[in-house]
């Protein structure tokens, strides 16, 4: 398949166009800094500045991981605003390409369109899977509006399939890039009380379910994209420092969190221990389904 990725230069997409092309499809990515991200990419990868500029080359398929990241500073309302019009102005943009190919019979087999564990928000220590009625707040409605954009493309004959992604992990970006330099100078610590839950998930899971849900005919809707053994906070730092060699007896006060990032503390103080119920039913398997086989992969190759 021709496969149309938004967000293909991030750190999610870097690791998916390989395996793509590995499988033997085409990637094609949206970026408006096309030679700045070419060496990142498989050789021979169709880069363009806008998911509209492939109207002549139709995708049979699209990832949608397009946004800006959710904690690279402050909410205030503007970067509230900033954090949803990236996300959903992206989504536009695809059902748009949708709706033109729609008209000569070319529209795109299949979508997988992301969110994130966000669309629960806080849910305490009660287990979680895509039946579960979500907590009002802005981490949830960001995603809600987020899905709901995505869900248009269903209009033109396009499965739908949306992952709601955990925390990923792996080397070179994503959760661990913050974590690991205060941890590997025995800084580390838990937030709070650490008793929040971490939904996680390996890279190479993750675009594994990408692939799954591409390739696979049959599922669209929500699935959870985590690994099926979520820990909390105090257990992911434990493990982490021991697999470092560190110790980890520096805990981040709650109240310094909220004076220091506001109510995007709650990225960290709060949590879901979110199941991927449906895609365990669908049959997908993971390679790393414990925190202690993916830091030991990570860790190791480090």
């Amino acid at each position: 398949m021709r496969v149309l990725i938004t967000g293909g230069s991030g750190f999610v997409g870097q690791a998916l166009c390989p395996l793509l092309k590995e499988n033997g499809h085409r990637p094609m990515v949206v970026s408006r800094t096309p030679e700045r991200v070419r060496e990142r990419l498989p050789k021979g990868t169709d880069i363009r500045r806008s998911a509209l500029d492939f109207v002549d080359t139709p995708p049979d398929a699209i990832v949608n991981l397009a946004g800006e990241p959710i904690a690279a500073r402050r909410w205030s309302d503007t970067q509230k605003e900033r954090l949803i019009d990236s996300r959903v102005n992206a989504t536009h943009d695809l059902v748009t390409l949708c709706e033109q190919l729609s008209h000569t019979g070319t529209a795109p087999r299949v979508m997988v369109s992301g969110s994130a564990m966000g669309f629960y928000g806080d849910q305490g220590e009660r287990e979680v899977d895509e039946d579960t009625p979500p907590h009002d707040e802005f981490a949830h409605r960001l995603c809600r509006r987020w899905e709901e954009a995505a869900q248009d493309v269903t209009g033109y004959g396009t499965r739908l399939a949306i992952l709601r992604i955990g925390l990923v992990l792996d080397q070179g970006g994503g959760t661990l890039q913050r974590m690991l330099p205060p941890f590997r100078l025995g800084l580390g610590g838990r937030f709070g009380d650490g008793r929040q839950f971490m939904p996680w998930v390996h890279r190479q899971d993750l675009v594994r379910m990408i692939l799954f849900l591409l390739e696979h005919e049959a599922h669209e809707g929500a699935f959870n994209g985590s690994a099926p053994q979520p820990v909390t906070n105090a257990e992911f730092t434990r493990e982490l420092a021991k697999r470092l060699k560190r110790p980890a007896r520096l805990p981040v006060p709650a109240w310094l969190l909220e004076g220091v990032f506001g109510e995007m503390s709650r990225l960290l103080l709060t949590g879901a221990d979110m199941r991927p119920r449906r895609l365990e039913q669908a049959g997908f398997t993971f390679r790393f389904p414990t925190l202690a086989e993916a830091l030991d992969d990570i860790i190791g190759r480090g």
